[in-house]
């Protein structure tokens, strides 16, 4: 089968169930899957998985199998999609949520607790969440990444300014922007750990719109607490990934990063046009209960009703969220969802709604059911830890991914934890854009998250003894 050496093909290379994503003419496809001896590990891998999947325009097709002098081409674009498909299904560990919740409701025992956590988490956080993320991206999704990597490497006197100043923006957007400059010798080592250290990622949309002064202090300190750092990094390590890396990257043009599986559009669609109809009506509800007034009453239904229309809403969204892509590794949970390019706002406010509902929800859940099934207040234990608590959220925010750090924000606006913790933990964590540090360049990687411990453990516990004690 002949095939035009200038074709660009978008290959997702898959390997035990991490994917690549990998632009590059498919001229150099060939030697890049078989060439030996040098890849020679990579093709006993490619050989025992499912190996390449190809898309140009209708085209469709796996390697599935690869020889020195053959490659066969297997091409049957509908068998594999709904192949695929069904698998993704199958390992989706996201399904696990929505199931618990439809469990929970079924038992009477729960079922009032589950309704008012599902009311509670949609009208509270994801009606605010929703409004305040439309705003940010219709503000910033036009902003090129180029441009800001052109005027960082035109301007290295403030480009660890600037990249404290992307962090410390809600989201993970900005900080991704820095990492991804830095694997191709834009930036300094001193701003991605000034980036890593100021932001807070998706935490910060709940944090703004639950509590916008505590929301606003995190992120001005988490600013200067970045620049600070790097600044610092720079003077006495400035490392720099290894030259043949970042030579072979610039070579060959192309960019690989572990990312989710490729998401359903039937899906993204439907989660769009959803937030786009609910957004106001629930905005208008969340803003009449948080001003106490009787919503119930203007619209003709009981209290419980209102409830019962919450909790319809947030599963609704929750079970979007866990049909959106094949969820079935850590990253994929963690992260929020992918946008196909090029990125719209509303799709992005939507997908990224959904995923802070879903952490929020399970926020809720675990206080609500550690008290009806085991009596035990999670707010009381954490608080006894005393400063022990402090460490707690600074461990946690050294984990990959917007969603454990979700969960700390979620516990500090229930009191459960102090603002030193909420400091501690918005500090060290790197959200999302620890993901393709760890896979551009995990040295890299290892190196920022250990230099941010150091001003996540000297803010969380100074703000500690010097104002909780």
């Amino acid at each position: 089968m002949q095939f035009i050496p200038d074709l660009i093909v978008h290959c997702f290379v898959a390997i035990n169930e991490r994917v690549i994503y990998v632009p590059m003419p498919f001229k150099q496809l060939i030697p890049f899957a078989w060439h030996k001896p040098v890849n020679q590990h990579f093709l006993n891998a490619l050989m025992l998985n499912t190996a390449i999947f190809i898309e140009k325009g209708g085209l469709a097709a796996y390697f599935y199998h690869l020889e020195p002098e053959v490659i066969s081409l297997i091409s049957s674009e509908k068998a594999h999609k709904v192949g695929t498909k069904q698998k993704s299904l199958m390992l989706n560990k996201r399904l696990f949520l929505p199931a618990l919740i439809l469990a929970l409701l079924a038992y009477s025992f729960t079922r009032e607790a589950t309704l008012a956590v599902l009311s509670d988490a949609y009208f509270q956080v994801a009606a605010f969440v929703y409004t305040s993320l439309s705003v940010y991206y219709i503000a910033t999704l036009k902003v090129s990444a180029e441009a800001i990597g052109d005027f960082m490497r035109k301007h290295p006197l403030y480009e660890v300014g600037l990249a404290s100043f992307l962090g410390a923006l809600p989201g993970c957007g900005g900080a991704i922007i820095v990492v991804t400059q830095y694997t191709r010798g834009v930036t300094s080592f001193g701003a991605v750990v000034a980036v890593l250290t100021s932001t807070m990622g998706d935490a910060a949309f709940l944090l703004l719109a639950q509590a916008p002064l505590d929301g606003l202090t995190v992120m001005g300190v988490g600013m200067v607490v970045g620049t600070i750092t790097g600044v610092i990094v720079n003077r006495f390590h400035n490392y720099q990934p290894p030259a043949a890396k970042t030579a072979d990257l610039d070579k060959n043009t192309t960019e690989s990063k572990q990312g989710p599986h490729p998401i359903s559009t039937l899906i993204d669609t439907v989660s769009t046009y959803f937030w786009l109809v609910v957004a106001l009506p629930s905005l208008a509800i969340a803003l009449g209960l948080s001003f106490q007034a009787p919503v119930h009453e203007y619209l003709g239904v009981s209290e419980t009703g209102l409830q019962v229309i919450g909790a319809v809403l947030c599963l609704s969204a929750v079970t979007l969220w866990s049909l959106n892509g094949g969820s079935t590794g850590y990253a994929s949970l963690t992260k929020e969802d992918a946008v196909k390019p090029p990125p719209r706002w509303q799709s992005k406010a939507a997908l990224d709604t959904q995923f802070v509902l879903a952490w929020v929800v399970v926020a809720f859940l675990l206080f609500e059911l550690s008290i009806l099934w085991f009596g035990l207040d999670i707010g009381a234990t954490l608080t006894a830890m005393g400063p022990s608590v402090v460490g707690l959220a600074i461990l946690v925010g050294f984990l990959p991914g917007c969603g454990p750090q979700i969960l700390v924000t979620s516990l500090y606006l229930n009191g459960a934890v102090p603002f030193s913790a909420q400091l501690g933990n918005a500090i060290s964590n790197d959200g999302d854009a620890l993901f393709p540090a760890i896979a551009l360049s995990p040295k890299a990687a290892i190196l920022a998250t250990v230099y941010s411990a150091i001003p996540a453990i000297a803010v969380g516990y100074g703000y500690y003894f010097l104002f909780e004690v």
